[in-house]
This record gives C-alpha cells, sequence and structure tokens, in this order.
C-alpha cells in the first residue's frame, strides 16, 4: 500500500481481524472480512458493523451558524430541533452538487456536519470560502474522532445491551450516550436502508468500542458489503449518482431542495427553473433479464439503437440474487418498464427500467 493513504483510527483493528484492505479516497480501508455476501446477509438480518472514520466530521458554531447553514445548503436547516438531521446537499451555482452531506442541530447556535471521505478538502475549502461574512466558526475534528455505523434490524437491540441510557432517538435524531466506557454521539442514521446507528466517539476508544461491538455479537463488514446495501436500497454514491455536472433533480434528489425556505442558497435559481422544465436526464433504476452485471459506465441503449445514458453504479445484490443497477439515461427512457440494452464489453443485453429501490426496510 501506498504511504500516501490516510489510515483511520481502526486500521491496526483492521489488520488483526484478517480484513482486505484497499485504497479508497485516499484512505486505506476495508473491503471485506468473510466476504461480501455473508456481511449483506448480516446487515439484512442481524446487526453489522463499518468504520466509516473517513468521512469528515464538522462542527459549525456561532451566532449564524445556523444563518450560515441554510445559504450553504439546500434543505431547510431552520426546521431542526436540538438533536435532530437532516440529508442535505450543498451546490454549486450551476445547480451541480458539491456533495451530499448530513447537518445535525447540536444546540441553538452549534452544528455538526458530515461530510464524504473522497471530498473532504474539497469541501473544507467550499465551506470556509462560503464562510466569509458570516459570525460563525468551521471547526474539522475527523482527525481527534472516530465513526462507527452499526446497521440491521437488531442493531438498537445490541445497542441497547450496552448501555443503561436509553436509546430513545428517532431516525434522523441525534444524543449522547455511554457505551461500555465510551461516551459516544449516537445518531439514528445509516447508509445500507435497514435501521441502525452511526458513533462518533474520541479516536482514541475506537478500538475499543469497535471490539465491544464485535463481542456483542454485531459482524465486521467492509466497503463492498456497504456498497451493495446502498446499491439495493437507491441510495447515491458521490462521483456515481451526482457530481458537479449533476444537478439534485436529475439524481432523485429533488425532495431535498426546498425552493420555498425563507433563506437565499447557493444555486437557488438555476434549480428553481430545473425543477420548472424539468430535467433533462433522470436517475433509474435498471435489471438485466440474463445473468450479466451492469458495471458503472457501461452505455445504456435503446433497443437496437443509440445509446442514452450510462450506467452509474452496478453490482450484484445478494439480497435480489441477481445484477441491479442505476443509471442516468435521458428523461425520455426514464418510465419504469421501459425496455432498454445494456451494453457489456461490446454485447447487448435486454435490460428494464425498475422501480427504485430494490429493497426497502425502513
Amino acid at each position: 500500500m501506498s504511504e500516501n493513504l490516510r489510515r483511520t483510527p481502526l486500521y491496526e483493528t483492521h489488520l488483526r481481524s484478517g480484513a482486505r484492505l484497499v485504497p479508497f479516497a485516499g484512505w486505506e480501508m476495508p473491503v471485506q472480512y468473510t466476504g461480501v455476501v455473508a456481511e449483506v446477509k448480516a446487515v439484512r438480518e442481524a446487526t453489522g458493523i463499518f468504520d466509516v472514520s473517513h468521512m469528515g466530521r464538522v462542527w459549525v458554531e456561532g451566532p449564524q451558524a445556523e444563518a450560515f447553514l441554510d445559504y450553504l445548503t439546500v434543505n431547510d436547516v431552520s426546521k431542526l430541533t436540538d438533536g435532530q438531521g437532516q440529508y442535505s446537499l450543498m451546490c454549486y451555482e450551476s445547480g451541480g452538487v458539491v456533495d451530499d452531506i448530513i447537518v445535525y442541530r447540536i444546540s441553538a447556535t452549534g452544528f455538526f456536519v458530515v461530510i464524504n471521505a473522497g471530498n473532504r478538502d474539497k469541501d473544507l475549502a467550499w465551506m470556509r470560502e462560503k464562510l466569509a461574512g458570516f459570525d460563525a466558526t468551521l471547526t474539522d475534528r475527523s482527525d481527534e474522532t472516530g465513526l462507527i455505523a452499526v446497521q440491521g434490524p437488531k442493531a438498537l437491540e445490541l445497542l441497547r445491551g450496552m448501555t443503561q441510557d436509553a436509546i430513545w432517538m428517532g431516525r434522523f435524531q441525534i444524543a449522547t450516550v455511554k457505551l461500555g466506557t465510551a461516551g459516544v454521539d449516537l445518531a439514528r442514521t445509516g447508509y445500507t436502508g435497514e435501521d441502525g446507528a452511526e458513533l462518533v466517539c474520541r479516536a482514541d476508544q475506537a478500538a475499543l468500542l469497535w471490539d465491544s461491538l464485535i463481542a456483542a455479537g454485531a459482524l465486521a463488514c467492509g466497503l463492498g458489503a456497504r456498497d451493495a446495501l446502498r446499491l439495493e436500497a437507491a441510495l447515491p454514491l458521490y462521483g456515481h449518482e451526482m457530481d458537479e455536472t449533476v444537478n439534485p433533480y436529475e439524481a432523485r434528489l429533488g425532495w431535498v431542495v426546498k425552493l420555498d425556505k425563507a433563506a437565499n442558497f447557493i444555486g437557488k435559481d438555476v434549480l428553481q427553473a430545473v425543477k420548472a422544465s424539468g430535467p433533462a436526464r433522470k436517475c433509474v433504476g435498471i435489471t438485466l433479464e440474463g445473468k450479466g452485471i451492469p458495471r458503472e459506465g457501461y452505455p445504456v441503449c435503446v433497443v437496437g439503437g443509440a445509446p442514452v445514458g450510462h450506467i452509474t453504479s452496478g453490482t450484484f445484490s445478494p439480497t435480489v440474487g441477481r445484477g441491479v443497477a442505476m443509471a442516468r439515461v435521458e428523461s425520455a427512457y426514464a418510465k419504469t418498464g421501459t425496455a432498454l440494452e445494456v451494453e457489456i464489453r461490446g454485447a447487448r443485453h435486454a435490460a428494464t427500467v425498475a422501480a427504485l429501490p430494490f429493497y426497502k426496510n425502513v
């Protein structure tokens, strides 16, 4: 592995556990432990845990912290109550997506923001640039903390067995609890299509917390399973379903954009026009009739005709039992049930536009 790759506080734990490590977004991360299929099954049926410490963790504080975040993001930050979070997007003036994020209100003047690992440096630069003129501070505490996702239908039961504190939070709520000897910020969120939580702890507590979760019955899972799980649940990934050239309406994320919120925000005028006219492209589900697996970048074509889009994410789904994908296609071909073809290594394979998500539990 390159010495330039970053490592999370759980790196030594992954080595000790026999994980297969790969480069990901500038980090040396576990892609799998026991195997992707077994890890997906654990999350769908019981509890799996993921090291997601590579994601950025930023605190925004000050009298104008809310005003800053309402200007920076497309969702309505003013609607958040203490301990509540929301999925959101930062957009460029062009309407393209800077990143998808989660914003939690901790207090009247304090917020916690989670950003994507691959966008961490870019996001921080963007946020600091836009902070000018606001009475607020931005602090990157990513290196001081760890982040562990605990996911699956039995995840909350497992966590409740590790604490005397009440785990009362509803979806997208956050509170501080004590798990064993570790004080953690527990957010009822995830990226798998299952219930569960994401735990923010001190970096020096991450390994002990991880081991405690394993001892309680969770299965260690890698990024391979996480990608399959999020794709089954049709959860977008930056650089695939969205990027600086893709607006929220093209990425199935128009519901996040609050054009009627009181605050003006970056990209509003362009996004207002896109909503009025309709997006030129749409994100859709794709299933193949054969045994092939549609992979990122494969052309999506009219039957016997020209390309009308491409696969943005694709994999074999252990839960569905077949190859599934998301694609960005011209809007005229986005209706569920539309017959198309996917070109795989020069050969055309029959495909159908499928309803999303492929799997839904929460």
